[in-house]
């Protein structure tokens, strides 16, 4: 007999074969259009969308949660507007019970269930998609298109990619068998065996200031398509992209007759150290970060009863070696040092060139004309703040400021940042990127990673020699990114072959319109988990299949 589909299973079936087929072709695919075009959306999207947004902000965050003693407001906007939202604040303890007492229906509904009721999620977020872009633009810096784009569809295409793995790796064994094995002359052993997928338990979710929705939302969806309740707590200065999202979650969940206290805000008070208290406790099974390496690390080494996914710094690397388009790779690696600013954990910092300089379409270029093309598309796209404000985004945080800085004190500035005034927010906190020439024996100053809009062109012997150093700084320090740029198939090879020792992903000769800190869900990996700087990918199956276990109960027949 055949089992009757969840409503929201059968509502969302389409979709999710579509993004089965996707994540196991690996071409181009998108669910959630990524223009925010009144085309596409309709006439009054976008304005219904900012008043929405404009309606949360210097009031109490509408989410009605168990063991909420008061509300707290911790948000600064890097475009100087005053948010002041309030959101409810708990008692850990009483969350983590909350969670845990919605756990058993939730497993017990099993998977189609659970994915139906996701997939509605991610229909209800993209119905309020221009909402859920106010909030990343205005808490993460990000430039409003950008924020549409990276914060609401591409977000949404990486849940969904996380739920296609889950319900393949949750599916990829039977519900039930009947095992029949001969005995001889006798009847033979019949048994009839359930195959139960059983959450590990209370699933954390810490959230970053940069890309709150695009990096948490693989981690929230896999872990609940999986059975796991998820405590989500957001990053003190981007509260509100995931606070709506938790509202939402919260919505579909009731309506589909489930404890709504299986998606939890955890919001933290000033120097409150919540994630710090929520991972170590026992009852938190599943722990999904990003950020800085240091505390990534501290959550690997102390979260020991979880399973810990983390993604954090690395050192991003170019290497050039030649080039039959000279323009398109100043111009494409212009944009790339551009985009939010280098705010991006996917941006190149270390850039390798040979001192003797490159072999071109142009004739050959000496390292400082390298430097001078990149840093000359890099002022073209920034020359007019009108124009380049929708690049740029704006500067997330105080730390950013402080390293841009710091390193006017470190080798030959090739391009300095500027600061730039916001046509439409004069409170707004822009620099424009800036380019430092260093020695290839500086490893002490461009070993480390200075996150935000600075990068190094590093002065190498031969491009043997920034194969070396490429290897032993990603090697040691991580990337989640790699480039190159060769005409020599031999180049490219030696590069791919590195980059395979070091685990980094690599694109090669991008001149064109696809950047190298750009990653396109059902198709590219993003991070390996084989290297320092992350130790999981988004997505694949590893990622989710370890958020649950298979428990079996046999029967005679």
């Amino acid at each position: 007999m055949t089992e009757t589909p969840h409503p929201l299973y059968a509502a969302h079936a389409e979709t999710l074969t579509r993004a089965l087929h996707a994540i196991t072709e690996r071409g181009y695919w998108s669910a959630y259009p990524e223009s925010p075009s009144p085309r596409v959306y309709g006439e009054h999207a976008a304005a219904e969308g900012e008043a929405a947004f404009q309606a949360y902000l210097g009031a109490d965050f509408p989410l009605d949660q168990p063991g909420t003693r008061d509300r707290v407001a911790t948000e600064t906007s890097p475009f100087g507007i005053d948010l002041h939202v309030r959101y409810p604040h708990g008692e850990p303890a009483e969350l983590i019970a909350a969670a845990t007492a919605a756990l058993p229906a939730w497993r017990d509904a099993g998977p189609q269930a659970r994915v139906g009721v996701c997939l509605e999620i991610l229909s209800r977020l993209h119905r309020h998609v221009f909402e859920l872009a106010n909030a990343v633009q205005f808490t993460s810096g990000q430039a409003f298109v950008m924020a549409f784009q990276a914060g609401g569809a591409h977000a949404l295409d990486r849940a969904l990619e996380a739920v296609a793995y889950a319900y393949a790796e949750m599916t990829r064994h039977p519900g039930t068998a009947d095992w029949e094995k001969p005995a001889g002359k006798g009847e033979p052993l019949r048994m009839t065996k359930t195959y139960h997928v059983v959450p590990r338990g209370v699933s954390l979710l810490i959230g970053c200031n940069t890309f709150p929705t695009w990096n948490s939302y693989p981690g929230l969806f896999a872990s609940l398509a999986t059975g796991n309740p998820v405590l989500v707590k957001p990053h003190p200065r981007a509260v509100l992209p995931l606070a709506i999202t938790v509202r939402y979650a919260r919505e579909v969940l009731a309506e589909a007759g489930f404890d709504p206290n299986l998606v939890l805000l955890a919001a933290e008070a000033p120097d409150e150290r919540l994630a710090s208290t929520l991972a170590l406790d026992p009852a938190v099974r599943i722990v999904d970060f990003t950020g800085s390496s240091e505390y990534g690390d501290w959550l690997e080494a102390n979260a020991r009863q979880a399973a810990v996914y983390t993604e954090k710094a690395g050192l991003n690397t170019v290497v050039i070696d030649s080039t039959d388009d000279f323009a398109g790779l100043c111009r494409n690696l212009g944009f790339t040092l551009t985009l939010y600013s280098g705010q991006m954990c996917t941006t190149s910092q270390n850039i390798l060139v040979p001192r003797d300089g490159i072999e071109t379409d142009q004739g050959h270029k000496s390292l400082d004309e390298v430097a001078a093309g990149i840093a000359a598309a890099i002022g073209k796209l920034t020359g007019d703040p009108a124009r380049g404000v929708e690049l740029t985004g704006a500067i997330v945080n105080d730390g950013v400021l402080k390293r841009l800085d710091e390193v006017t004190a470190v080798g030959e500035t090739v391009l300095p940042a500027r600061t730039v005034e916001h046509p439409r927010f004069p409170g707004a906190v822009v620099r424009t990127p800036t380019i430092v020439k260093l020695d290839a024996d500086a490893v002490d100053t461009y070993g480390q990673e200075w996150f935000g809009p600075i990068s190094f062109v590093i002065a190498t012997d031969s491009t043997a020699h920034s194969l070396e150093i490429f290897r032993r700084t990603v090697g040691s320090g991580g990337a989640l990114t790699a480039a190159v740029y060769a005409t020599d198939p031999a180049v490219l090879d030696a590069v791919e072959e590195a980059a395979l020792d070091v685990g980094v992903h690599l694109s090669c000769n991008l001149t064109g319109g696809v950047f190298v800190n750009q990653s396109a869900a059902f198709s590219d990996f993003h991070a390996s988990g084989a290297n320092p700087a992350a130790n999981a990918a988004l997505t694949d199956g590893a990622y989710v299949a370890n958020r649950f276990r298979i428990v079996q109960s046999r029967r005679p027949a």
